[in-house]
């Protein structure tokens, strides 16, 4: 290696050159005739390095597309602009509002908007049941076959001899609606619970309502809004308390009863008057009971860095509400039955006719 070349190294390598017979002149023209690579071959960095040769000049302007200078508008041109712009978007919002109207009340930007969107009724849809297995669900929905068809053969059996007659279960069921609402669980403990259960269990439905809103108790405003829901459930689900609506009642369904004016037959004190006879339909809390949630944890500080920690509990309860009806039938088989008692064997009389049971030749006295 000739001692230019070691000039070069040195300075490559940011080292001083000890070599005096070695000039800058002979450095500089070593270095001219280094060849340097036009891109990086370790970094990954998207920056590119400068074209060096003619032919990737020529090739990155042939690449390259003509780019057009944006023509500037004017102040009149982008009002002008904007006013197409807002009348468009004044038409769609229109155009959403009418389909909301029919289809829903869900607002224009609203998520869940397009999925109201009227389908075409002409295509053919597809039907995503088609390629399913049965023999693949088989586990799920039919895990005990031979069971399942001892079953059935007893229903039918069991139909059979009672020639298609129902019984008293089953005529209860098909005639009398009920539905059973269970709350989620409060922050409250069972003993604080139950009395509020107790009180409103046998009242009619907006009575209850209406003790629940004026109640001390704190749960109480939770309980207020578990009946509130309940009975909206009932009355769509069930389509109970329907039978005494008229078209100028409609605009309280749905409302709370103890904020609105009541209704002749919702009236709390005529149910305590003798003889009155409320609607079939009325709904009112046949069974009312608490269930018993898991405790919760609650840090408790108290002094000299001592933490006690509390299990608050937690309750809900659970309604059943059923209709005038039902209670209406429980009523008349109850005083039936006392009829029966009363009429029966063990109803007393003053000499009642019994069996001589010692029969003498003579008399006794």
């Amino acid at each position: 290696m000739g001692p230019p070349r070691i000039a070069l190294r040195g300075v490559c390598q940011a080292r001083p050159c000890r070599n005096s017979s070695v000039t800058i002149a002979d450095v500089y023209s070593r270095m001219s005739t280094l060849s340097l690579r036009s891109e990086r071959s370790i970094h990954t960095s998207p920056i590119s390095c400068a074209p060096t040769t003619v032919k990737e000049k020529t090739t990155n302007a042939k690449s390259a597309a003509p780019t057009k200078t944006p023509e500037a508008l004017t102040p009149e041109q982008r009002l002008q602009l904007a006013k197409e712009r807002a009348a468009q978007k004044r038409a769609q919002e229109k155009i959403d509002q009418e389909r909301n109207f029919r289809y829903g009340a869900l607002a224009p930007t609203s998520l869940f908007g397009r999925d109201l969107v009227e389908k075409d009724k002409t295509a053919v849809e597809d039907n995503p049941f088609v390629d399913r297995n049965p023999e693949n669900m088989a586990m799920a929905l039919d895990p005990r076959p031979t069971a399942r068809s001892r079953w059935q053969r007893r229903m039918v059996i069991r139909d059979v001899r009672r020639r298609g007659r129902p019984n008293k279960e089953m005529r209860i069921a098909r005639s009398e609606r009920n539905h059973l609402s269970r709350s989620y669980f409060f922050k409250t403990s069972m003993k604080k619970l139950a009395p509020l259960a107790r009180q409103i269990a046998g009242k009619p439905i907006d009575e209850a309502i209406l003790q629940m809103r004026f109640s001390k108790k704190k749960v109480a405003k939770e309980v207020h809004e578990h009946l509130l829901q309940a009975r909206n459930e009932a009355i769509v689900m069930k389509g109970m308390g329907l039978g005494s609506v008229n078209a100028s009642d409609e605009a309280t369904i749905g409302q709370d009863p103890s904020e609105t004016r009541a209704l002749p037959n919702q009236t709390p004190s005529k149910t305590l008057r003798k003889g009155h006879a409320p609607a079939e339909t009325d709904i009112y809390v046949a069974e009312a009971w608490t269930n018993k949630g898991p405790y919760g944890q609650e840090p408790e500080f108290r002094a000299r860095g001592r933490v006690n920690m509390l299990r608050p509990p937690n309750t809900g309860i659970s309604v059943l509400l059923k209709e005038e009806k039902t209670r209406s039938r429980q009523q008349a088989e109850k005083e039936a039955k006392a009829l029966r008692k009363r009429m029966g064997k063990n109803m007393w009389v003053h000499l009642p006719d019994r069996k001589v049971t010692a029969q003498r030749q003579h008399l006794l006295w």
